[in-house]
């Protein structure tokens, strides 16, 4: 029976204060004496009803064993809209277990095992120069006007909340070690300990405490003199701090959408904005981030003298075509290596290829397949010797603006004149050529002399008159008294 706040005042005041007996109080209230001696002796009351939950006997551990399976599945596969609803559970209990219970009781266990447990998390604090935290966040940028993923290391200090975010096409591990190196440089120094997850870039077996690093990242850990310290499986508050700096980067630094010619443009508009941070003033702090940097910059392990090499490098004979084959691609270097052996150094968004120690070709890194990417410099002294081929050459085609190419045939000069061209746009730029053209009358003839003129303006000669020469003074009349006198 439910009773009210004043039965119960009045069976509670019979039974305590005039010692009246249960089977009094139900008679006089005229309720039942199980009512009585529910409520007589105060260890209920009926504003708060005890939770009524009865176990269906059917609902066995091999029943909710099966859920959990279902559960597991469905995490492994990862494909939200195909995942098991409690109807398809039921389905499946009837099928494979005999399952002779009610749908509606599946769906309430189903309900109440989805529900996730709240769990507690301790505050934690750190001492200046103690630890960072690492971790990967992805954005989308227009890059060339093209929607474009990209990648985010993001690098707090624990102490000071200091930021480092650095933008990369992939999360490989030639990035990931980059971005640390890059971290390091920002804030002049090394913290005690690196907080990161289990991601393969840096996990080669294990997680947390069982984890074993990469070959690659346990090298630079040791060169840099950091520890590093893995999290447990599903526990990103571990690295909370970091992980609040990925949605703060979005929301602050990458709104409105970036639109940048390249990723390296993009980083300093990334950079930019974590130096500006260090004015900010965390609530609950007394100091801005900078403040509290400067406290942490002096507790930080000095860089080391050597600057730790996070490149994927690789050696490969230079084609025919002056090409070089990396990864599914290939890109152009310079054609006096044609033959010859040269070194790759492959790093996060850029490739370098070097010869005798000397780099002799810069890329942006590609990451698709069956991409050729030319610099047209490279080919400039072949098509000086070969000019025929200019008009119909790959790495004037895929890199010359064609308006250059046609205005090349007007030239009296033809495919020569058309080679030199391209050697002004790669040595002044194309820009500047293309304006030349766009500033001649249509009525004169270009030529090669002309543009050259326009690139290279006639500076006139100024003379150092500072100083005074010395000019002797001669008596012009001793000449005239010479003549006098020999004249008849």
């Amino acid at each position: 029976m439910i009773i009210d706040v004043d039965l119960y005042g009045k069976i509670r005041y019979m039974y305590v204060q005039q010692k009246m007996s249960q089977r009094a109080i139900a008679k006089e209230l005229g309720i039942s004496r199980n009512t009585v001696r529910k409520y007589c002796g105060g260890e209920h009351v009926p504003w708060e009803r005890q939770p009524y939950h009865r176990e269906t006997p059917i609902v066995t551990k091999e029943v909710r064993d099966f859920i959990l399976q279902c559960f597991a599945e469905d995490e492994a596969e990862n494909i939200p809209k195909q995942s098991h609803t409690a109807r398809r559970i039921y389905k499946r209990l009837v099928d494979e277990k005999d399952f002779t219970g009610a749908e509606s009781t599946i769906r309430r266990v189903v309900r109440e095992m989805r529900q996730p447990v709240k769990e507690a998390f301790m505050p934690l604090e750190f001492d200046p120069g103690e630890a960072a935290q690492v971790d990967w966040g992805e954005a989308t940028i227009y890059l060339k006007g093209e929607k474009t993923k990209v990648q985010l290391f993001c690098y707090r200090l624990c102490h000071s909340a200091d930021i480092f975010v650095k933008a990369f096409f992939r999360q490989n591990q030639e990035s990931f070690l980059e971005g640390h190196v890059a971290a390091f440089t920002h804030g002049n120094g090394v913290p005690k300990k690196i907080i990161f997850d289990n991601a393969r870039v840096a996990v080669k077996e294990g997680f947390g405490l069982y984890a074993k690093p990469q070959d690659a990242y346990q090298a630079l850990g040791a060169h840099y003199a950091f520890e590093m310290h893995f999290t447990n499986i599903n526990s990103g508050n571990e690295k909370g701090l970091v992980e609040n700096l990925v949605g703060w980067v979005r929301r602050n630094v990458l709104v409105p959408v970036p639109r940048v010619d390249s990723i390296d443009e993009l980083n300093e508009i990334l950079i930019s904005a974590c130096l500006q941070y260090r004015k900010h003033q965390i609530q609950g702090r007394d100091q801005t981030v900078g403040q509290q940097f400067e406290t942490d910059r002096h507790s930080l392990t000095p860089l080391p003298k050597f600057v730790f090499d996070t490149s994927k490098s690789t050696t490969v004979r230079v084609a025919d075509n002056s090409l070089i084959r990396f990864e599914g691609n290939q890109y152009s270097a310079p054609v006096s290596l044609v033959g010859k052996t040269v070194s790759i150094k492959a790093y996060g968004n850029h490739l370098a290829c070097y010869h005798q120690g000397e780099e002799v070709a810069k890329h942006q890194r590609f990451y698709s397949r069956g991409e050729t990417i030319f610099e047209l410099a490279h080919y400039i002294p072949l098509l000086e010797q070969k000019p025929r081929s200019v008009f119909h050459a790959k790495p004037v085609r895929q890199t010359a603006a064609n308006e250059l190419l046609d205005w090349g045939k007007m030239f009296p000069g033809g495919a020569k004149d058309t080679v030199k061209l391209l050697k002004f746009s790669v040595e002044y730029g194309l820009e500047r050529v293309l304006a030349i053209k766009n500033a001649l009358p249509v009525s004169i003839t270009p030529t090669i002399g002309l543009v050259q003129n326009e690139l290279e303006p006639h500076i006139p000669v100024k003379l150092d008159t500072a100083k005074d020469i010395p000019v002797s003074t001669i008596d012009l009349s001793s000449y005239d008294r010479k003549y006098l006198a020999v004249a008849p």
